[in-house]
């Protein structure tokens, strides 16, 4: 159960901001961020079993994020990798250029999703939950995704953390992409203290998951700037445990 705060034009410097830990059992394999597609210019994380990606960004100044949500069925192998639909979405060169790439998909192709595409100017999240792949158009502001629906209130994950996310895009907030900023979304995302949610079985509800074999495996901070450009932090472990680092995706990624 991954957990996603997304700020959509809620700052004035960044009109794009994206906070996420991603749970996963251990023993997947998984790469570092890099970069994934050289000639399109897309740099995030690798899932090294279907070779997807669950959070990315290219050149253009789209950022694409899949999270898995909950079903009582188990997911089905032959349906193709929600990871490779997020990382087909990061070969475009805008959300609304995704979105028409995504109305060519079927909802049964793939196990049950939340998908977010984002960039300057339009932002929306689709799932398959129902027959038909069903798309949301995110409002400016702090939205948080995780394995339910948007900004599910029902969620006790997100109904104890959205004021927390929301805090930092008041006026009186530490400056975007600075050092207190990201400490502070830090502290948020490696919180231990959520109440539990009843419906997540043995994994608990925390923001930051620790369990025999499944926990929170990383976390990433990334900032679009009004120039287009990227700024990417990685911890390549649960944010309790280490702090988020630069990636160089700036540098690599400048818009042409």
């Amino acid at each position: 159960m991954c957990t996603l705060a997304i700020y959509v034009r809620a700052l004035a410097e960044y009109p794009i901001v994206v906070a996420a830990n991603r749970d996963e059992f251990y023993a997947r394999p998984t790469s570092s961020p890099g970069v994934l597609d050289a000639a399109a210019g897309i740099f995030g994380g690798r899932d090294d079993v279907a070779g997807g990606t669950w959070l990315g960004v290219n050149r253009h100044g789209l950022v694409a994020a899949i999270l898995n949500r909950r079903t009582p069925e188990p997911a089905n192998p032959a349906r193709r990798s929600r990871g490779q639909l997020c990382l087909d979405m990061l070969h475009a060169d805008s959300a609304m250029a995704a979105l028409e790439m995504l109305d060519r998909e079927r909802a049964v192709a793939y196990n049950p999703f939340n998908l977010l595409v984002a960039d300057s100017r339009h932002a929306w999240i689709a799932n398959n939950h129902g027959p038909e792949v069903a798309v949301t158009n995110l409002s400016a502001g702090v939205h948080l995704i995780s394995n339910l629906d948007l900004n599910d209130p029902t969620c006790p994950r997100i109904a104890a953390s959205y004021r927390l996310f929301a805090e930092l895009s008041s006026k009186d907030a530490p400056q975007p992409a600075g050092a207190e900023f990201c400490d502070r979304l830090r502290r948020i995302l490696a919180s231990h203290d959520t109440q539990l949610d009843p419906r997540n079985g043995a994994f608990g509800n925390s923001l930051c998951l620790h369990s025999d074999a499944y926990g929170t495996r990383s976390s990433t901070l990334v900032f679009l700037d009004l120039s287009r450009r990227w700024t990417y932090l990685h911890a390549d472990d649960a944010p309790c445990r280490q702090e988020h680092h630069p990636y160089p995706a700036r540098e690599l990624l400048s818009p042409r």
